[in-house]
């Protein structure tokens, strides 16, 4: 059906993927700062502009000849559009773009290449400034974060990191694991835990769903702020187990009415216009109300997200862009394509 369904068939519950090494976060060792006299931090901006540097050296090579001046025609257009969908934008949003910046052509009377380079950026701040929308988690206590995703798409990492930025606000958090057929799963999101003096509901075996059963009602008891409830990660194809992550939902709100209040879907940004496909198939089976788009490390092209505003304008909550437990920032629409092009 989707070429993401090809590449990797589906695997049976008891063999979920590990996520790829390049994505772990090594839980058994606390986190050191360097001394600055070693070698200063990176900045956020230097950081996400490392994570774009394959999107950003492509569209940079190919755009500096294409905007270096000239006639604004057909030809343009085309080679234009050829870039863009080298970058994984995907055919909607291709078309979207370009009609957009057709229209900027015409009603600001542009008739040289150079301009063209911010009418794209202006286009895409459009398609993607809707989707600039933060997690807001004061709404409700505890605040449940329930996060889903493909095998080996980050989702354990992203709890850590998320973990870490709520302590961060002075929030207290709860983890719920809930992947119960991935032992490692459990094993380190529980060493990450008593590092960094977090409760960590789990069972050695059982129902993912009495586990959020009780990480719900153990946060209730214990007052605590956010709840971050790790799932078995599992191709979209597979839809008995699409229908008992539906079914992990409802016993959430069963627990506490209303719950989960936050659908995570973790992305994988390597994945291409896969990820569109598995952003659409998860939202129908859960109501995804946010995203993660992770591993933008350097190899991912990061017009896949232009691809997903187009075809399911889901708000993008962080962006993950490396492997330290501070690599994932809120996502802001204007730094990543200021990343993506300078």
């Amino acid at each position: 059906m989707f070429d993401f369904f090809k590449k990797k068939p589906p695997q049976p519950e008891a063999s979920a993927v590990d996520a790829p090494k390049s994505e772990a976060i090594d839980l058994t060792t606390p986190v050191v700062e360097a001394p600055a006299s070693i070698e200063p931090a990176l900045s956020w901006t230097e950081r996400l502009k490392q994570g774009l540097s394959k999107t950003r050296k492509q569209l940079g090579l190919q755009l500096s000849g294409l905007f270096s001046g000239g006639k604004i025609d057909a030809d343009v257009y085309e080679e234009l559009e050829t870039i863009l969908l080298t970058s994984d934008v995907g055919v909607g949003a291709t078309q979207f773009l370009l009609d957009d910046i057709k229209g900027r052509v015409k009603r600001q009377n542009l008739d040289d290449t150079v301009q063209l380079k911010t009418a794209l950026k202006d286009a895409l701040a459009d398609l993607l400034l809707p989707l600039q929308q933060p997690l807001e988690t004061n709404t409700h206590k505890p605040f449940i974060i329930m996060l889903a995703g493909v095998n080996g798409a980050g989702k354990t990492t992203t709890i850590g990191k998320l973990a870490k930025y709520y302590q961060e606000q002075g929030k207290s958090v709860l983890i719920a694991a809930g992947d119960t057929f991935r032992a490692a799963a459990r094993e380190q999101l529980q060493v990450w835990g008593e590092r960094n003096n977090v409760h960590v509901v789990a069972q050695s075996s059982g129902d993912p769903a009495a586990v959020m059963f009780d990480a719900i009602n153990s946060a209730r008891a214990k007052n605590i702020d956010v709840v971050l409830a790790d799932t078995a990660g599992r191709l979209p194809t597979q839809l008995h187990l699409m229908e008992e992550i539906a079914k992990v939902k409802r016993v959430m709100d069963k627990a506490l009415p209303g719950a989960p209040h936050e659908v995570l879907l973790v992305v994988d940004a390597n994945t291409g216009q896969n990820a569109v496909s598995q952003v659409k198939i998860f939202d129908d089976a859960l109501g995804v109300t946010g995203l993660v788009l992770s591993k933008l490390d350097g190899t991912a092209k990061g017009g896949v997200i232009a691809a997903i505003a187009q075809a399911r304008p889901i708000p993008i909550r962080f962006i993950g862009v490396g492997e330290s437990i501070d690599d994932l920032r809120p996502f802001n629409a204007n730094e990543f394509i200021d990343a993506m092009f300078d």
